[in-house]
């Protein structure tokens, strides 16, 4: 997988340091994704990430796509240069106050003007069939979701081989409970669906992580939830330090820790999820999750 190795070259580096060039040649590439009735609309969530703004929108540049489609942003109560980043490189950009994944997103979608809403992740990067898979996907009745793979870009070969194992783990996990659960195998910067309907869901902003869980909890009454797992369609980042060392070994061991303790997961369908206290932004408990299905 090469494809995404020029868009290191601006990864993790101030905006400064970036040869203006570059920043040309994106600005330009992006001209491409201003349609006023786009398909699709591509949605940049983005909170302190001027880092690792440009690879990704660079990334998003370069994708090839067959339909108008848009790409916009969400600054989520940034303090750095991420606003301006967006306003160098022509994308629109909506500012969002209230911090949480949830708001960004809600702000994204209400904004979002296409058919389909397709959710990034400022520090990922995308290769460049990407965003027309999705699209093509996303048109199958009766699919109204879809979510796709990610993986991590190893800094040796020891990191390598356990990426690998984790990954491999991970994503066997992901497949076999897709089929019952497909609610808990979707990730938010890898995750799309129909815009329509996402509004009628609404996205939850009480919490830490799984707002788009949530979401996907909602989409099933409306029709499948699918996963892509071919490699055009798998993006990549850089792990957080938290994602690595004795991190990987201990997630490599819980999903088969999980497939051994709770093999129901992968054969029953699961109507009601409660809240954990510590997922819960301000800390206030509520009993269970009131989207069912």
């Amino acid at each position: 997988m090469s494809w995404y190795k020029k868009y290191l070259s601006v990864y993790n580096r101030p905006v400064d340091s970036i040869p203006p060039q570059t920043i040309s040649l994106i600005r330009n590439n992006l001209k491409r994704f201003r349609s006023d009735s786009p398909v699709a609309s591509v949605v940049v969530i983005a909170h302190n990430e001027e880092k690792t703004l440009l690879s990704c929108l660079w990334s998003l540049s370069e994708n090839i796509c067959h339909v108008p489609v848009e790409i916009i942003g969400v600054n989520n109560n940034s303090t750095d240069r991420t606003a301006e980043i967006f306003e160098m490189l022509g994308v629109e950009c909506f500012w969002e106050s209230m911090q949480s994944c949830g708001y960004a997103r809600q702000c994204g979608l209400n904004n979002a003007r296409g058919k389909y809403y397709i959710s990034i992740d400022s520090d990922i990067m995308y290769p460049p069939n990407y965003i027309q898979t999705l699209i093509n996907r996303l048109s199958k009745s009766p699919v109204v979701a879809v979510s796709s793979r990610y993986s991590y870009i190893p800094s040796s070969t020891g990191q390598r081989i356990g990426f690998t194992l984790y990954e491999l783990a991970r994503d066997i996990n992901i497949r076999l409970q897709s089929y019952n659960r497909p609610e808990l195998s979707v990730r938010g910067g890898v995750f799309s669906y129909h815009a329509e309907l996402g509004r009628k869901i609404g996205y939850r902003v009480d919490l830490k992580l799984g707002e788009d869980g949530s979401m996907a909890i909602g989409l099933k009454q409306y029709g499948k939830i699918k996963l892509i797992y071919e490699r055009k369609a798998r993006a990549v980042t850089f792990a957080r330090a938290s994602n690595t060392g004795k991190y990987l070994i201990l997630n490599f061991k819980k999903y088969f820790l999980l497939s051994l303790k709770s093999p129901a997961r992968y054969f029953i369908k699961k109507k009601v999820y409660k809240d954990h206290e510590a997922n819960l932004i301000n800390g206030i408990k509520t009993s269970v999750n009131e989207q069912k299905f």
